[in-house]
């Protein structure tokens, strides 16, 4: 350890990482490197089997298989030292060396037919030097060739990685759990020249030659054992040092970003970010002789590499837990923590969060005196968050680190030892994200009126090789549009630009040098080339991108503004210098003075948001949906259909010109304006039954926006009708049926009968939110509504298909789960995201009736008053609002002592409502009053919704602790604690209540699924094959069922009455979401079998599932007849979002609204297709 702090004295900078390593293993050959640590998780699971036993002791049973403190092993465990590593890293270079070089290799398989040679080392140096850039022919850098690792964290996997580097080749990650699909994706794009793959002993000799990496891959795949080929020696590399080479690497590894553009897409990192990194964290926090370092992270993230390199590089002993045992029980890292003594760990602020309890609990006191470094990234630190492990980790450091994979990981940090003292002075809501590490610049680019926010800009040792941008929630990489634009045959070179409009509004700028200057731009008549040559670039973006990725705007250019380094100017392509020709889609016109054409342009600019529009920008390429479009129609005194047959400001000003009344006739639209009315289909059919004075051809009329807004939604009602219910009947559609069934109860009266709300009968005023939650104003018990529903004839087997009716932006995030509420006739959505926003949306039209913005950021979903005059909302700032219904206006709000990301729930006979806060407290607030009545401790944070049985009048509630508490709301305040059950593990999900019997269904963060009485003992108790963030949902329809979801992927059935397993389905992907059963809908397949229902599913990865489920599910269990009368369950339909869903999902009468990670809130339909036999 004294040689390491001398050299750091001393100042010493490794020149490569492989000199590095090999210096480390050469002064310290018997130390211990890397810990398989099977044999502990060994023994956690035996300790996790006995944890019900009172006199059962954790420590004892970890002490009784220890069989070394110094770093601590356990019986079972596997472990390698330095000594072991550098000579698999010697052997392992040498080989993947020689197969670069067209050798072979005893455990290599090729693809059939694929050709390979003899190289030499000049032949492969001479290859990579010609795969080179212009700017990396200045700096003499060659590209080098990429090897895929396909290996979970282990020490094969280090190995691999330090080989790659030896022999100057450059690493890329494929994570083994990932789909086959990306993987073979990212192999396709990625040019790899050879794959390792890591085989058991047993079978680590040979390589099936049916391997799907080697046959689908069209891969070389070379395979590695630590416990076979990699102890024998194959030969010593006579290997060039990396940072010796004549051309040394652009780039030392490959990473993959999430891939939502359609395709993954590769940042280039280099060996210098890496190093860097890893040296100023050296000198800010030294590592020392009792360090101990935990391999956590998937290999899917950048912050990886620092996990293993930081403790390889520096002799400190690194754990690699069993990682499918991580993946499928995140929870299970504590034990890791405190069984091997880890001294420092990267986590993200949510898992922390989950966490916490446990490391607050006595179980926990070990953790809380080895842990010394706590590094938290990938996500915004709250205050309270911090506040919290402030207080139980006296001795910690606290980091927050800000970066990404297009920075080697990180670019700034903040150390939390300062936070005390700023606290002081200023007011903050999150951790600051600090200053810039070692060798990096960070500049913050904004408005001159706001200094202290913008965008960040960076540079320096850290800066990996690309430029992405984010639009819609999608990343996407300016270089990779740049690449296809240089490869159209006209196009001598290209730039693009990304810029950001008003509102939501963004947009990509081509700027293009054409080979063919003379005759495409100082031709007197530019028309008729300028026309031909903007199809044939449009036509070959749309072959070779994914539409989000076409840009909208091109303009052509002498030549590419070149800064002081040889670079494109990006910045002065923005100036109007430059912009010399714009290259236009439709024919020029001379109307461009005209006073008409310039109201039409100013309407766009007003609907679209957007600060400028010009003769010949397409409507719907700007942005424009069907809802906006109906407002411009409006505006404009039009019909809608004339702006979808003439969507620029110059077409549509020739067609009114040409007209003197509204396009009526539809029996000659060309198949190219079929295209695109089809997505649009049911509104064109609403239209001519509009009134009159609503749409009239008074071209500048003005009516007021409130004016606006009500035609607007007069007419979304009207669409409902002619779009939703007359479903068409040609060939693509088959004719289905509505029955409206009776109800008992009174009921609202909308102004059109027939629109999709009507369709179904429900009271004056209800309310409907996550897990099937619906609440009544009048004195009505839900299980007395007779409520009726959309009656759909179709086939047992049928299918459906969804369609999205409208999207609304919330600027980031939307985590919360929506509130539906119907009243007078109007339907409201009412949702929240990260940008503290929250809305107020009409559920019919997607038009926005008012927003308002909050303290902090929302994931809790909203919840009405009893009286149904205000909305209550909770905030991570840790504020409950209470806001008015009509106007969004605050009436009042009341302060916890932390984040609020419970729903809270309404107890409308006592005018109260129940909220659970991080602050471990649950309160009783009056919203008549306006103060608080009653609040209790719950042992932990709150994140789930309590419940209310409304018979017994006992309120439960569950924590993080685990903890489910009884409370008797009989008797007037102060309310008393009936009983407390201890579960053993957290419960984030929301409980429900068996209406049948009272029983509490509880989720647990461990898989367990459990119901308790109203004594708080147990009736049954159940398990899945994951861990469960969500609450279980419970449905009248269903009466028989209680479904749950698993971040596994599946979701399961089970008896509500004595919770055996009825049925499960597996979504595939992980699931943090409730299901929602839709009650308002029934399919019909024979009348003498009781209708099917319809089931919303919500994966994380943004993909919605609808299943079809028999009622029957308990009878056909039992009588064993799927065979005869089908599946209980099957898939109805599936479609997949643009970004990731943590939203619990509301479903009505066939329409799914859900928030999403791409920063909207949508509504989609589900659609019935034709009968299949």
């Amino acid at each position: 350890m004294s040689d390491r702090k001398g050299e750091r004295e001393r100042g010493e900078i490794p020149c490569c990482i492989s000199h590095a390593f090999f210096k480390e293993a050469s002064r310290n050959p018997r130390r211990i490197a890397i810990v398989h640590a099977s044999g502990g998780a060994r023994v956690f699971r035996e300790s996790h089997a006995k944890a019900d036993y009172l006199d059962f002791d954790a420590e004892e049973l970890l002490n009784r298989y220890r069989e070394s403190s110094s770093p601590p092993l356990y019986s079972g465990d596997e472990f390698f030292t330095y000594a072991d590593i550098s000579s698999a890293v010697n052997s392992l270079s040498f080989r993947i060396s020689r197969v670069l070089d067209g050798g072979d290799d005893p455990h290599l398989i090729r693809p059939e037919g694929l050709f390979h040679g003899k190289k030499t080392a000049s032949d492969r140096n001479l290859e990579s030097s010609t795969m080179v850039d212009s700017d990396s022919a200045a700096s003499n850098k060659a590209t080098p060739q990429i090897v895929g690792i396909f290996i979970a964290p282990s020490a094969e996997y280090i190995v691999s990685i330090l080989s790659v580097l030896r022999c100057g080749a450059a690493f890329l990650p494929l994570d083994p759990f990932w789909p086959k699909d990306r993987i073979l994706s990212i192999i396709s794009s990625s040019k790899i020249h050879i794959i390792i793959k890591c085989t058991s002993f047993s079978d680590s000799h040979q390589l099936r030659n049916d391997d799907w990496l080697v046959n689908q891959g069209r891969s070389s795949v070379l395979s590695v054992s630590m416990k076979g080929n990699l102890k024998g020696s194959f030969g010593h590399p006579d290997l060039v040092w990396p940072c010796e080479s004549r051309n040394p690497r652009r780039f030392c590894y490959l990473m993959y970003t999430s891939g939502s553009t359609g395709k993954p897409k590769g940042v280039c990192g280099t060996e210098k970010g890496l190093l860097n990194r890893l040296l100023w964290m050296q000198a800010l926090f030294p590592l020392h002789e009792v360090d101990i370092l935990l391999f956590k992270t998937s290999i899917s993230f950048i912050d990886h590499l620092q996990e293993f390199l930081t403790a390889i590089l520096t002799c400190t002993p690194l754990i690699i837990p069993p990682f499918h045992e991580l993946k499928e029980n995140p929870f299970c890292l504590l034990d890791f923590l405190k069984a091997y003594y880890v001294s420092r760990v990267t986590v993200v602020p949510s898992l922390m969060r989950a966490i916490l309890p446990a490391m607050q609990s006595p179980n926990g006191r070990k953790i809380q005196e080895t842990l010394q470094v706590l590094v938290f990234s990938g996500e915004v630190l709250t205050i309270s968050l911090w506040n919290v492990l402030h207080k139980l980790l006296p001795k910690a450091a606290i980091l927050n680190l800000y970066g990404s994979t297009e920075v080697s990981g990180d670019c700034t940090y903040f150390d939390c030892k300062n936070l005390p003292m700023i606290l002081e002075t200023e007011v903050l809501t999150s951790v600051p994200i600090g200053v810039p590490i070692s060798n990096c610049d960070i500049v913050l680019v904004g408005e001159s009126d706001t200094p202290d926010e913008g965008e960040i800009y960076v540079g320096g040792s850290c800066l990996s090789i690309d430029r992405m941008v984010k639009v819609n929630g999608q990343r996407i990489a300016l270089e990779e549009i740049e690449d296809v634009l240089r490869e159209h045959p006209d196009v001598d070179a290209a730039a693009v630009t990304f810029h950001k409009g008003q509102g939501d509004f963004a947009y990509f700028g081509v700027y293009l040098v054409l080979k063919r200057k003379d005759e495409q731009f100082h031709h007197v008549d530019v028309k008729h080339a300028s026309k031909e040559f903007s199809l044939s670039i449009k036509s070959w973006l749309v072959r070779k991108l994914p539409p989000t990725m076409i840009p909208s705007h091109y303009f052509c250019v002498e030549s590419l503004p070149m800064s002081s380094s040889g670079k494109i100017d990006y910045s002065s392509l923005t100036r109007t210098t430059f912009a010399s020709k714009r290259i236009r889609d439709e024919t020029d016109s001379n109307q461009c003075d005209d006073d008409t054409l310039q109201v039409i342009k100013e309407v766009f600019c007003d609907m679209l948001m957007v600060e400028e529009v010009t003769d010949h920008d397409d409507f719907f390429a700007m942005g424009g949906n069907s809802v906006v479009a109906a407002q411009v129609a409006h505006k404009l005194g039009i019909d809608m259909r004339s702006l979808y047959i003439h969507p620029t400001p110059s077409l549509l000003l020739k067609f009114l010109l040409d007209s003197e009344s509204s396009y009526k006739n539809m029996s000659d639209i060309g198949s190219d304006l079929g295209i695109r009315l089809k997505a649009h289909k049911g509104m064109l059919h609403s239209f001519d039954a509009m009134n009159n004075d609503v749409y009239s051809n008074q071209l500048l009329g003005r009516p007021t926006e409130a004016a606006v807004g009500e035609q607007v939604l007069n007419f979304a009602k009207q669409l409902d009708k002619d779009q939703l219910i007359k479903l068409s009947t040609g060939k693509n559609y088959s004719p289905i049926s509505f029955k409206s069934s009776e109800t008992n109860s009174k009921v609202c009266k909308t102004s059109n009968s027939k629109g999709w709300i009507a369709s179904f009968c429900l009271p004056m005023a209800v309310s409907f939110s996550r897990c099937n939650k619906v609440m009544h104003e009048l004195e009505l018990e839900r299980n007395n509504v007779h409520q009726s529903c959309l009656s759909v004839e179709i086939s047992r087997n049928g299918k459906g298909f969804m369609q999205e009716l409208w999207k609304v932006p919330l600027n980031s995030c939307v985590d919360a789960s929506p509130l539906v509420v119907l009243k007078d006739g109007e339907v409201c959505l009412l949702i929240g995201s990260h940008s503290h926003m929250f809305l107020c949306v009409n559920a019919l039209s997607g038009l926005v009736r008012w927003k308002v913005k909050l303290e902090g950021r929302i994931e809790c979903s909203a919840a009405i008053t009893g009286d149904f005059s205000q909305v209550v909302v909770g905030c991570y700032q840790g504020n409950i609002y209470f806001l008015d219904f009509k106007t969004g206006e605050v009436s009042w709000s009341f302060q916890t002592g932390g984040e609020v990301k419970s729903q809270p729930v309404v107890d409308k006979y006592r005018h109260m409502i129940w909220c659970g806060s991080h602050d471990h407290n649950l309160y009783a607030l009056d919203y008549r009053k306006h103060c608080c009545v009653y609040k209790v401790s719950c042992g932990g944070s709150i994140y789930g919704s309590p419940i209310i049985d409304k018979v017994h009048n006992v309120l439960y509630v569950a924590s993080t602790s685990g903890r489910v508490t009884a409370i008797s709301i009989e008797q007037a305040c102060p309310f008393g604690t009936l009983w407390l059950y201890e579960s053993g593990a957290p419960i984030f999900g929301s409980l429900s209540i068996n209406p049948q019997n009272g029983d509490v269904i509880c989720c647990l963060v461990d898989g367990h699924v459990m119901a308790l009485n109203s004594s708080g003992s147990i009736i049954w108790k159940a398990i899945t094959g994951g861990p469960i963030f969500a609450g279980a949902c419970i449905s009248s329809v269903l009466p028989s069922q209680v479904l749950v979801c698993s971040r596994n992927g599946t979701v399961y059935s089970f008896e509500l009455e004595g919770g055996g397993l009825l049925w499960e389905y597996e979504v595939g992907d992980p699931i943090t979401s409730s299901a929602y059963i839709d009650e308002n809908t029934q399919l019909i397949s024979d009348p003498s079998h009781p209708s099917d229902r319809l089931a919303c599913i919500c994966s994380s990865s943004g993909s919605i599932h609808v299943l079809r489920i028999d009622p029957n599910a308990v009878k056909k269990r039992d009588q064993q007849v799927e065979a005869a009368a089908g599946p209980i369950v099957q898939k109805f339909t599936n479609m997949d979002l643009p970004g990731d869903i943590f939203s619990s999902p509301v479903m009505i009468g066939s329409r799914i609204f859900v928030g999403c990670r791409d920063d909207h809130v949508y509504c989609i339909d589900v659609v019935c297709q034709p009968h299949q036999g």
